[in-house]
């Protein structure tokens, strides 16, 4: 059975929370996931008066690199398969020429 959040102890849910609520980086040319933007996390410790900031900050960035990780792995499988589609060269077309 997967593990969901409420399998892990008290620290490490708030740090699931307070990641989801940072904002997620895109680069805008090619759509590719840049993480998430850090610059409002104080704000967020201090609104939701998080004790142990360094310990929440630990987990999160642990929790991002992770999403990080899983991002790049699944792009890199998307990526083979559309090379190994171009490799193939495309669609087969075949001709019924009776002479």
């Amino acid at each position: 059975m997967p593990l969901t959040e409420s399998d892990f102890p008290d620290e490490v849910q708030v740090a699931f929370f307070m990641f989801n609520l940072l904002s997620d980086v895109w680069e805008g040319m090619s759509g590719s996931y840049m993480g998430k933007d850090w610059s409002g996390c104080d704000l967020l410790f201090s609104t939701y008066e998080v004790d142990d900031k360094r310990n929440t900050l630990y987990f999160m960035k642990m929790y991002e690199c992770l999403t990080m990780n899983f991002r790049f792995e699944e792009a890199e499988r998307k990526r083979k398969t559309e090379e190994r589609k171009a490799k193939s060269g495309g669609k087969n077309y075949t001709h019924n020429i009776k002479g």
